[in-house]
């Protein structure tokens, strides 16, 4: 009966999980977001990952989450459709775009617009992630036209659908990628050959927002703050992400 009575209160001192969280996010928080959800105590989270406009189809389609991270560009669209409150997103991540090449290749200059220029317009093949779907690949495109080789550029480039999409540059099959340096460093083969120049940079602001119908209020709440604690700032560092400004 003591054996028993020892075992039952040892079960007791366990901490109980707490519900599941189910998180959509967008693909660049990736690097940052997994980490610092497998350390959050007390709740299970769960992670999906989709480009921005597949994320905002997804939710208008009935999939269902407790919060959502998205690109603050994407927020006021989730606001207008009634997925998130207004006002109330936190901002917990910034990254910028940069280029990969092949780990074996030598590294290109992109250092100013004019060698970017030059490097885009040598390169035999281009991967970035299709306008339609991604944040960076929008930018991208408005970059070709700033730089005056849209034309050029559209007969070597390939859109990327989701995901790491300088896996390609990775394997050789393509000269050049460019996406969110935070989807450029976890690539296997590839390396960051730099930002884009600070004339042609965008950086993209990530925010955290509870989904207005979700039952876990609490436990989102909790979550966000934990992704925008302190602690979270090295994580962000090591990601290729700097903190929201």
């Amino acid at each position: 009966m003591r054996l028993l009575s020892l075992i039952f209160l040892a079960v007791l001192a366990v901490p109980a999980r707490g519900e599941e969280i189910r998180v959509l996010s967008g693909g660049a928080a990736r690097a940052f977001v997994e980490p610092l959800a497998a350390t959050f105590p007390g709740h299970a989270v769960k992670l999906e990952y989709q480009p921005m406009g597949k994320l905002v189809r997804s939710l208008a389609g009935g999939y269902r989450a407790d919060m959502v991270i998205v690109t603050s560009e994407v927020l006021p669209q989730l606001e207008r459709d009634g997925r998130v409150a207004a006002l109330g997103g936190k901002p917990v991540a910034r990254v910028g775009i940069g280029v990969a090449v092949n780990e074996k290749a030598p590294l290109p200059d992109i250092s100013t617009p004019e060698a970017l220029k030059r490097t885009l317009l040598a390169a035999r093949s281009v991967v970035y992630i299709d306008p339609k779907t991604g944040t960076s690949g929008k930018h991208v495109a408005e970059v070709f036209e700033r730089l005056g080789i849209a034309a050029e550029m559209r007969g070597k480039s390939t859109l990327g659908q989701g995901g790491y999409v300088t896996e390609p540059v990775g394997r050789g099959e393509i000269e050049l990628g460019i996406h969110q340096i935070s989807e450029i460093l976890p690539v296997k083969g590839v390396r960051l050959a730099g930002p884009l120049p600070p004339e042609l940079q965008k950086y993209t602001v990530y925010v955290a927002a509870p989904v207005l119908d979700s039952q876990k209020r609490p436990a989102v709440d909790a979550f966000i703050a934990h992704l925008s604690a302190p602690e979270a700032r090295a994580r962000l560092a090591a990601s290729g992400y700097t903190p929201p400004e």
